[in-house]
């Protein structure tokens, strides 16, 4: 993964809260907040669903879909190799998941990608790097 486009990808993600965190991140403390900031905007955007909010759920999803644009962005296939490509292929599958959730005002869709978002980012935090001094 380049550092150059996870950082790129993370300023999708930059709410005022985070911006701190984004900017001292170590390139695995970085996927886990863009993980955790696409999984904050589908919870918003399958809210908004619920209370009939369709503008804003349409806006969530948009920066949901961005944010995982730029976890693609910053997959190095040459490198992760099948694990890489496959993650390429589950961002992507997830894209288009979100669209139709969009499109079809379904709940559903969006829980599938929150459970799959899930599955990633637990993953990933149990490979974090280790914080020995």
């Amino acid at each position: 993964m380049s550092y150059a486009r996870a950082y790129s990808a993370a300023q999708q993600y930059g709410t005022v809260g985070t911006e701190a965190a984004v900017a001292e991140a170590d390139p695995h403390r970085l996927i886990q907040l863009l993980l955790e900031g696409a999984l904050v905007r589908i919870a918003a955007a399958r809210d908004h669903l619920q209370r009939g909010e369709l503008a804003r759920k349409g806006e969530c999803i948009g920066q949901a879909m961005s944010i995982i644009d730029g976890l693609r962005a910053s997959l190095n296939v040459e490198e992760g190799g099948e694990i890489a490509r496959n993650l390429d292929n589950l961002y992507e599958y997830m894209s288009h998941r979100l669209l139709e959730a969009n499109l079809k005002n379904d709940a559903a869709r969006l829980e599938e990608v929150i459970r799959l978002l899930g599955d990633i980012k637990g993953a990933w935090v149990s490979i974090a790097p280790s914080q020995t001094p």
